[in-house]
C-alpha cells in the first residue's frame, strides 16, 4: 500500500536533486514543495511566479507573498510555511532526511509533525525513463566534447626539456588544460566542475585534482564530470593517456584495467549482485600481478568502488557494490589501478541496464598513447 502521508522539501533546486527532479524548476532560492494525494504545488516568491508557472512541472504554483500577507505583517520564512501548510490541511508530511533543522523546529512547534525519510526520497528516480536516457546522453556528449579538447592539446602539445610538455609556447601543466577541458564544456553547454587532470604520481590519489607541469612518456588521468546547465543531469567519464611512449608497464598496466572493464561490462546484467562482480574484478586485478593492499597507511592496487549510479548527482543510489542490477538504472563503470612510481590508469564509462544486459551511453574512444 502506498504512503499516503504528504511529501515536504524546502530548498534550493540548483542543488538539492529531489526538488529539481519534483518540479523541474531552476531556483536560485529556496521554495518549497507539497505533494499531497498526488496533486503537487510549490510556494514560490513573487519573483520567481510568472517564469515557475510557465517552466515548473506542477500542479499549482502559489505565490510566497500573498501568503505571507495572510500570515500577518513581518512573517518569517517559518511563519509562511506554517501558513501555507495549514491553507494546505497539512498536519503530518514526510521530509527529506537532509531537511532544515531549523525549519522543522519551528514546523514542530506549530503542530505539524514531520517524518525524515532515509534512503532515496523519490524512489523512482534510481530507474530512468526514456527522457532522463537522453538527457544523460547530452550531459555524456557535452562531457565528450571536454575530453576531445583534452587529446586535441595533447595531441598539438611538444616534448620539451626534461620531458615538460610544451603548448603554446608555454609550458602544459594541468591547470592549462584543466581549462581548456573547461572552457569546452561551457561552450557545449555544460557547467564543469572540479575536472581533474593528474599526472604521474599525482594519479595514484584517485581525487586528485592534478597541478603543475604535465610530463611526456608518464600517466595522464582525466576525469571530467560536468552538469548539464539546462536540465541538471551529470555526465562522467575518465581516460587515462601517455603523451609520448609508455613503458611496458604503463602500457600493461592500462591493458589490464580495460580488460577488467571489459569483464565488468560482460557480465552486467538484469538480478547480478554488483559485490559479486566487483570481488571478481579485484580477484582478477591480483591474479594480473595488481593485488590491492596497504602499505605504510597507504592504499594500492583498486580501492574504490566499480562505480555509481548517475543522474541529478554525481554520485547517487545505486553504488555498484550494493546492488543487485534492474532494467533502467544508470551505472558507471571505472575501474582503476593505482601504484606510486609506475602511475595510475582509471577508465571510466556509463552504460544503462537493459532486459538483457546493458546498453552504452558513452562513446568516447580509447587509446593509451596521444
Amino acid at each position: 500500500m502506498k504512503n499516503s502521508t504528504p511529501r515536504l522539501i524546502v530548498a534550493v533546486s540548483e542543488t538539492d536533486p529531489d526538488l529539481l527532479y519534483a518540479t523541474r524548476f531552476f531556483a536560485p532560492d529556496p521554495f518549497v514543495f507539497l505533494e499531497k494525494e498526488g496533486r503537487r504545488v510549490i510556494l514560490l516568491n513573487d519573483l520567481e511566479l510568472n517564469r515557475g508557472r510557465s517552466q515548473a512541472r506542477v500542479d499549482e504554483v502559489v505565490s510566497h507573498g500573498e501568503v505571507a500577507a495572510r500570515a500577518g505583517k513581518g512573517a518569517t520564512f517559518a511563519a509562511t510555511i506554517v501558513r501555507f501548510l495549514k491553507e494546505q490541511r497539512v498536519r503530518k508530511a514526510r521530509v527529506p532526511a537532509t531537511f532544515p533543522l531549523g525549519l522543522a523546529t519551528e514546523l514542530t512547534k506549530a503542530g505539524i509533525a514531520l517524518e525524515p525519510v532515509n534512503g532515496l526520497f523519490f524512489p523512482e528516480r534510481e530507474i530512468k525513463t526514456a527522457e532522463e536516457l537522453r538527457q544523460l546522453r547530452h550531459a555524456l556528449a557535452i562531457t565528450e566534447a571536454g575530453l576531445a579538447r583534452a587529446m586535441e592539446v595533447l595531441g598539438a602539445a611538444k616534448i620539451g626539456a626534461a620531458n615538460r610538455l610544451q603548448w603554446g609556447n608555454a609550458t602544459l601543466t594541468s591547470e592549462r588544460l584543466r581549462a581548456e577541458i573547461d572552457s569546452a564544456i561551457l561552450r557545449a553547454g555544460g557547467l564543469p566542475a572540479n575536472t581533474i587532470v593528474a599526472g604521474g604520481e599525482q594519479g595514484c590519489d584517485p581525487h586528485e585534482q592534478g597541478h603543475g607541469p604535465l610530463k611526456a612518456h608518464s600517466l595522464i588521468i582525466m576525469d571530467i564530470f560536468p552538469r548539464d546547465a539546462r536540465t541538471g543531469y551529470y555526465g562522467d567519464m575518465t581516460r587515462t593517456v601517455v603523451k609520448g611512449k609508455a613503458s611496458d608497464a604503463q602500457r600493461r598496466l592500462w591493458e589490464t584495467v580495460w580488460e577488467g572493464q571489459k569483464r565488468v561490462l560482460k557480465t552486467m546484467k538484469p538480478g547480478r549482485d554488483g559485490k559479486e562482480i566487483h570481488d571478481a574484478l579485484t580477484a582478477f586485478f591480483a591474479e594480473r600481478g595488481y593485488p590491492t593492499e596497504q602499505s605504510k597507511g597507504r592504499w594500492t592496487g583498486f580501492f574504490h568502488g566499480t562505480g555509481h549510479g548517475l543522474g541529478l548527482e554525481i554520485h547517487e543510489d545505486p553504488r555498484f557494490g550494493r546492488t543487485r542490477f534492474k532494467p533502467g538504472q544508470v551505472i558507471t563503470v571505472e575501474p582503476g589501478l593505482y601504484y606510486p612510481g609506475l602511475g595510475g590508469v582509471r577508465i571510466e564509462d556509463v552504460v544503462t541496464v537493459t532486459q538483457t544486459g546493458i546498453r552504452m551511453l558513452s562513446r568516447f574512444e580509447k587509446r593509451l598513447e596521444v
